[in-house]
């Protein structure tokens, strides 16, 4: 792992300076700044953050973001936390939603009679599309 830059000041004025707890230790000689390198963890695509959280906005448990996105429910549950993310209250409606391929979503389309009387969204996922169906009109 190579570091470009001091984290303080963005110099790239770098010299190793000792190990600490196996960790490569560093000093900027223009400001004199220790530091040492951050581990980099798993880090998931802002894609799928950004999905989650539509998802979870939409009325979707955890739980069901979780099998559709394949990422931890936890993890959900900390973005919506990170973000600040605040679910309206939906009580009077639940979406469905369903998974489809490129040719049973054009077949799903073409059925006028599926169409009437709700309101969908079409999301992509990966190769797969996700449509969110709710009864626009509900009493």
């Amino acid at each position: 792992m190579e570091i470009l830059a001091c984290p303080k000041c963005q110099s790239d004025n770098i010299v190793k300076s000792g190990v600490i707890k196996d960790r490569q230790r560093f000093l900027c000689k223009k400001c004199n700044y220790y530091f040492t390198v951050n581990k980099l963890g798993k880090k998931i695509d802002s894609y799928y953050v950004t999905k989650a959280l539509q998802l979870y906005l939409e009325g979707l448990s955890f739980r069901e973001i979780e099998r559709i996105i394949g990422v931890s429910h936890v993890t959900v549950s900390n973005w919506v936390k990170e973000y600040k993310v605040t679910k309206p209250n939906h009580t009077d409606y639940h979406p469905t939603y369903k998974i489809y391929n490129h040719l049973e979503l054009v077949e799903f389309l073409k059925n006028k009679d599926q169409l009437k009387g709700a309101g969908m969204i079409i999301t992509e996922l990966g190769d797969k599309f996700m449509l969110i169906k709710w009864e626009r009109f509900k009493d």
